[in-house]
């Protein structure tokens, strides 16, 4: 065995037989993309038409990463009682239902309603994500998971970018001062609703390879496949998944109060238009998308705990020059913020799920369950920026904190 492991090549990133589904299951990181960031466009849309304070809006982001902390755990076990494309199927179609429950939400003018309508779009993404990361991670070598999943979320990250221009296209640019009309947001979810079930009826065409099951034999490589090297262990006895659990938490609570003030501390701290300062949301998902792609290129030469609690630490520093109001100085750091946030996502799940061998799929669950982080955080940032927006970026230093202990320290299988 020895023999083996120290002669074998370097491993791939895919293997032939999975392309079909890694491109196919990839195309859907893009999709729950454009999702997430609508509602940082609604969060400041509502501010206007529904005559909300920013803490009330919050509201937008509490429903979509709420839902994540219910349906982490049934969609984890949908997806080991069904498998992987069924688990796809159900996230779509609940995706696809709550966008069209926007339709009745939009003509009854009821914020409450947009917020059922929201969190049910939620589910469909946390049984997306739930599903998708570990189905990318096992669509090849273990030890190249990592740079499977980081190279995923690049195009999560492209639809972090489609997300703002097409809501502020539609939304953001024709506000007027005291307009109440949501037909466009109306007409905006139907249509992604109809693409999102149209998606779904192709994806049931897909023909997904059998999957190898490594943890079912004892001559693995448990480098190269999920296997659990601790098999007495219990799931929550593997400390570097209990702490992705938690750094995820903080990660997306990070993201979540950042990404929904970013068109707030642009209006207010830069003097732009609310339709300016989503085009500048543009280029902040632009800099994730980039930092993914050198994220993935630079996990060739750097381990990725390293270079996750090296991103963390950048962050740290952006989050202080923020806070300062200095100006372009200060909204520069705010657009660089999302660069050194690309890998986080990915790279706590991908390390999370490390040597847990049939521990994986219920672990995703928890790990995307961490996501709820999104659903409190804002709430702080929210009551911090009614006095001032540049201060509430203090408060995601306390997250890449976290983050950055996770990486240094604590997110190696032992």
């Amino acid at each position: 065995m020895q023999a083996s492991v120290s002669n074998r090549k370097p491993a791939a990133f895919t293997e032939k037989k999975y392309l079909v589904t890694i491109v196919f299951v990839t195309s859907l990181f893009m999709f729950w993309g454009i999702a997430i960031t609508m509602g940082d466009v609604l969060n400041k849309h509502f501010q206007h038409v529904l005559s909300l304070t920013k803490t009330q809006s919050a509201f937008v982001q509490f429903a979509i990463f709420g839902a994540y902390f219910v349906m982490g755990i049934p969609a984890g076990l949908f997806m080991k009682r069904f498998g992987y494309k069924s688990g796809v199927l159900l996230g779509l179609g609940l995706f696809a239902t709550g966008a069209f429950l926007f339709v009745p939400a939009a003509n009854a003018a009821s914020f409450t309603y947009f917020g059922l309508a929201l969190f049910i779009l939620g589910c469909g993404l946390s049984t997306l994500e739930t599903v998708a990361h570990p189905f990318v991670a096992s669509l090849g070598d273990q030890r190249t998971s990592d740079q499977r999943i980081n190279f995923a979320q690049a195009f999560n990250a492209l639809g972090a970018i489609m997300g703002p221009a097409i809501g502020s296209y539609f939304l953001l640019r024709t506000n007027t001062e005291g307009s109440t009309d949501l037909t466009s947001v109306k007409m905006l979810y139907i249509v992604i609703g109809s693409v999102i079930a149209g998606i779904a009826v192709l994806f049931s065409f897909v023909k997904v390879p059998a999957l190898t099951n490594p943890h079912a034999s004892a001559d693995v490589d448990p480098d190269a496949v999920n296997v659990d090297v601790e098999p007495e262990k219990s799931l929550f006895q593997h400390r570097h998944f209990v702490w992705a659990v938690i750094a995820q938490f903080f990660n997306v609570a990070a993201q979540g109060g950042t990404w929904a003030f970013f068109i707030n501390y642009g209006h207010e701290k830069m003097g732009f238009s609310d339709a300016t300062a989503g085009n500048y949301m543009v280029l902040f998902m632009g800099l994730m998308l980039a930092g993914r792609f050198v994220g993935t290129f630079l996990m060739r030469f750097i381990a990725p705990n390293s270079l996750l609690a090296i991103f963390a630490a950048g962050n740290i520093l952006m989050c202080l020059i923020i806070a300062q109001s200095w100006g372009w100085p200060s909204f520069i750091a705010l657009l660089m913020l999302n660069f050194f946030f690309s890998i986080m996502f990915p790279t706590i799940f991908s390390l999370g799920l490390k040597n847990l061998g049939s521990h994986t799929q219920q672990a995703a669950s928890f790990i995307s369950m961490g996501v709820c982080g999104g659903a409190l955080f804002p709430f702080a940032m929210g009551a911090v920026a009614e006095y001032d927006v540049a201060t509430a970026y203090y408060l995601p230093i306390i997250c890449y904190a976290v983050i950055f202990l996770f990486g240094a320290k604590f997110s190696k299988p032992i």
